[in-house]
């Protein structure tokens, strides 16, 4: 619970404002889970995540568009080809939350309806920002080039990514640019949960 607070507190995820006595209020909760480890290597990890109440919210009054893309499967198997085909690096990142008072959120949070969107949203302009050139045919592929050649490959998936290249440092690089935005808007994980 003390790392997840850290992360909400280091992300200024709220700020602590009155009661207000005219709106609503999506309560919260913690939600908790156990990670096996593998016996004998590794051991468990236990996780807990503070989520919203999602599930109190009132279409129109809450929130309104909640639709987030995803790659295509197509896509995915199209890369797949492309990585065996010209031998490229493939790599994977995950995404790693006094009664008299209220969090009002700066940010989204997990177990809202909206938070996808606004997620996928917020990423998908940073990555437009530095440079990255969305595929017209799929909103959750992105290409880095050079010289007009394709360099760099990236697939979303909700909070997953597959980055592809020829050149590792290419991909150190581009994780660099990830984990150094000022919100820390995805940090990478080398082994995926």
């Amino acid at each position: 619970m003390n790392e997840e607070m850290l992360s909400l507190e280091k992300n200024r995820t709220w700020k602590l404002v009155p009661f207000p006595k005219n709106k609503r209020v999506v309560g919260s909760k913690w939600v908790f889970k156990k990670k096996e480890g593998i016996s004998g290597v590794e051991a468990p990890r236990y996780k807990a995540r503070l989520v919203a109440k999602g599930f109190t919210q009132v279409e129109g009054i809450d929130y309104n568009k909640i639709f987030s893309p995803v790659v295509k499967h197509c896509s995915i198997r199209v890369l797949m080809a492309i990585v065996n085909m010209y031998d490229l690096e493939l790599e994977q990142m995950g995404f790693l939350e006094d009664n008299s008072k209220v969090c009002s959120l700066k940010k989204s949070s997990y177990g809202l309806k909206q938070s996808p969107r606004q997620w996928y949203q917020r990423f998908d302009d940073f990555l437009l920002k530095i440079g990255l050139v969305r595929s017209n045919y799929d909103n959750c592929v992105y290409m880095m080039k050079r010289n007009e050649k394709v360099i760099l490959y990236l697939l979303l998936y909700v909070d997953d990514i597959r980055i592809a290249c020829s050149n590792k440092q290419e991909i150190q690089k581009l994780k660099m640019k990830l984990n150094g935005e000022e919100d820390t808007l995805y940090e990478y994980l080398e082994r995926p949960e």
